[in-house]
């Protein structure tokens, strides 16, 4: 067998060169740094979204056609349902391990576009967007997009109360683009809502050209990053024209399938304990019934808060309507994702730093840049909050209105101070010259050939297999 093998890979070298890719793949080095896990956090949770998502494409029924549901949940038997939120509630019910593998799936995708988002403010903080990554920027950002409509639509699917008013809303919010809108809405919708044709144009886009775009996107994202190096926090032994850490084979190799398995156990964790999404108390939709508290996953938070908070303008400029939902669920998103879109740009444009930069930024060390990314996220944060302000009601015994105006008023001042104290911050850290503690790796004794023992180094390697070289002392 063996024999056979040494056979098929020695054919494949000399005809593809595998030898030498693979020789120096293995060979490539990755820095030892906590904050690098996680953009491999959102690969894994990738990975059991798409196994536990294959598992529930053999149950789902992408149907609005009506049927009447005899399933074992009691009270919603003899009830008339969609085909889609009846495989549904069979998943949840009849299905063996469905109700695990559909909040499996559910967990994952939160954590998915979580740890997209962390990853994404670890790069602008350290500022690991500047020449030569702003491509990888781009891509990264193009990633957060598809992740948010992946969510989105995934989570309309099972067609109950819950999802069926977040659908009502994305509806009116299509509507309100200017001049496309209406062509747009009828585009996604086949008609006025609820369209018969929203579930299943909603499935293939969540398991067909969402996932595909998402993917390719994936394969352009670690092909850069193969290609082009590392970035790395400056420390000792490191500068711009080498990487320090551990190469992918084994040591880099045996983290990640550690953390892989690390994160499918915890997600099926959280899928078996902790309830998501139960559909059945929701119940199925009815386009005119509405629930409350009704707050959609946390990542559509903002836009939720957003138009909750935003101002009642409604204007007519050349023969189209404007409407109120058009300036906090249209325009600022737009504003706010452009803005970070191109911040490699605009940056560049302002620091006139055109040079190439592989060390990365600690964020005190650029106060401007971290107090801005800290008011962007205030300004995200006002909006996620009032994104359950019913509930804050409840809970506070405050009426809704109360609790919005409190809220408008801090999303005008909350970003401003926020900055401020960042700023502050970061200058007085700045001038202590403070920098976080540094472990020493230590080092092992070895047995030298003449039978004496030396003291050998543990320091990270570079990428060319030596360890770094100590800066020699001053000459006496």
């Amino acid at each position: 067998m063996s024999t056979v093998t040494e056979r098929s890979f020695k054919y494949l070298d000399e005809r593809l060169g595998t030898a030498s890719l693979a020789r120096t793949a293995l060979r490539k080095v990755f820095p030892d740094h906590w904050s690098f896990l996680l953009g491999e956090i959102a690969l894994f949770a990738l990975v059991v979204l798409i196994f536990t998502g294959v598992f529930l494409t053999f149950f789902y029924t992408p149907s609005v056609q009506e049927v009447v549901y005899d399933g074992p949940y009691a009270p919603l038997q003899g009830e008339h349902v969609t085909a889609a939120y009846d495989s549904v509630m069979r998943i949840s019910f009849e299905v063996r391990a469905g109700l695990l593998m559909r909040q499996t799936h559910h967990w994952a995708a939160l954590v998915f576009v979580a740890a997209i988002v962390i990853h994404l403010c670890r790069v602008f903080f350290t500022g690991a967007f500047r020449r030569p990554r702003e491509v990888n920027w781009l891509v990264g950002v193009g990633l957060l997009f598809l992740a948010l409509g992946e969510g989105f639509t995934g989570y309309s699917l099972p067609d109950d109360l819950l999802s069926g008013i977040g659908l009502r809303i994305f509806y009116a919010v299509t509507l309100a683009i200017p001049i496309i809108g209406t062509w747009t809405t009828y585009l996604l919708f086949g008609g006025e809502f609820p369209a018969p044709d929203i579930i299943s144009r909603l499935f293939v886009f969540h398991v067909m050209l969402l996932p595909a775009l998402l993917l390719a996107l994936v394969g352009v994202h670690i092909a850069i990053l193969v290609l082009q190096k590392h970035t790395q926090f400056p420390g000792h032994g490191r500068s711009e024209r080498n990487v320090v850490g551990k190469r992918l084979w084994p040591e880099q190799t045996f983290k990640s399938v550690s953390l892989l398995l690390f994160t499918t156990a915890i997600l099926a964790l959280l899928g078996g304990l902790a309830q998501i999404n139960p559909v059945w108390q929701y119940g199925p939709f009815e386009p005119f019934d509405v629930t409350s508290p009704a707050q959609p996953d946390w990542y559509i938070g903002f836009l939720d808060g957003a138009l909750r908070l935003g101002p009642p303008w409604d204007l007519n400029l050349f023969g189209f309507t404007i409407s109120e939902v058009f300036w906090p669920a249209v325009l600022f998103p737009a504003i706010a994702f452009g803005i970070l879109t191109v911040w490699p740009w605009i940056e560049r444009r302002f620091t006139k730093d055109r040079a190439e930069h592989h060390l990365l930024d600690r964020p005190r060390d650029t106060p401007v840049r971290t107090g801005i990314g800290a008011a962007g996220l205030m300004v995200f944060f006002i909006m996620f909050l009032e994104g359950g302000n019913d509930i804050f009601g409840v809970l506070l015994n405050v009426s809704v209105e109360t609790i919005t105006r409190i809220l408008q008023w801090g999303l005008l001042i909350a970003p401003i101070v926020t900055y401020l104290v960042t700023y502050w911050i970061c200058k007085g850290l700045s001038r202590t010259r403070l920098r976080p503690a540094e472990i020493n790796a230590g080092v092992r004794l070895s047995r030298t050939a003449d039978g004496g023992y030396e003291t050998v180094s543990l320091e990270p390697v570079s990428t060319d297999g030596e360890r770094e070289p100590t800066p020699a002392g001053p000459a006496h």
